[in-house]
């Protein structure tokens, strides 16, 4: 693949998959702003390009691990990986990052009221919706795709790339409220490991949406699944 500025971030991610390690680095959406060619969104994070594109080629040529490409797999191992990878681990730690978050207002919050008020809203917020979200993809996105009526699904599909968009709204406001993660000085272990879990959660949650907005999404709307025996 020939490595250039003028490529979509989504695509770059998606057939170069050690790519999102940089844009991760850098800040730079490869999930709901996958569209965005690699130029404009480095420079919407005053980013020099070419550093960007050195990095990657860095990545790719150097490579520690096999990634796979989730855009040469069957649409159902796509979907099951999706489900054991992402939706298990997340109906798990939503609820953990919330009771982490109510208790370091009720324990901490006359140390910053309105700030530590906020994030509590903002997580149980996030919790609420990719809790909602979740439900409508297994229920009944991913059974339309996996019996075959992947070209029907432009309306939930939407749907779900508004709520998408919704989530990353919610992350960018919690690395807002926590200053880009920066654990403050006093902080106790539950604030600590509470600004580690948001910041963890964070990364899968771009990794998860670039799955589904970049390579699930587009391909189910124009390949049929093939069953097999």
């Amino acid at each position: 693949m020939n490595i250039s500025s003028a490529l979509p971030v989504g695509r770059l991610a998606t057939e170069l998959p050690l790519a999102t390690r940089v844009f991760a680095r850098h800040g730079i959406d490869f999930c709901c702003g996958g569209g965005a060619p690699l130029e404009q969104a480095c420079n919407r994070r005053g980013l020099d390009v070419e550093r960007i594109l050195d990095e990657i080629r860095a990545e790719v040529e150097t490579p520690d691990e096999t990634p796979v490409r989730w855009d040469q797999k069957p649409l159902p191992a796509l979907i099951d990986h999706i489900l054991t990878a992402y939706h298990g681990p997340l109906k798990e730690e939503l609820p953990r990052l919330e009771t982490m978050a109510r208790k370091v207002h009720q324990v901490h919050g006359d140390k910053d009221p309105q700030r530590l008020a906020e994030l509590v809203r903002v997580v149980a917020g996030l919790r609420r919706e990719l809790e909602e979200h979740m439900g409508k993809e297994e229920q009944v996105l991913f059974p339309m795709i996996l019996e075959g009526h992947g070209a029907l699904s432009g309306p939930p599909v939407r749907m779900m790339e508004q709520e998408h968009e919704s989530a990353a709204a919610a992350l960018r406001r919690l690395r807002e409220l926590t200053d880009d993660y920066q654990v403050p000085a006093a902080a106790c272990t539950t604030w600590r490991a509470l600004w580690h879990g948001l910041e963890a959660l964070e990364g899968s949650l771009h990794r998860h949406i670039h799955l589904e907005n970049n390579i699930l999404f587009p391909r189910a709307q124009t390949v049929q699944v093939q069953h097999t025996a």
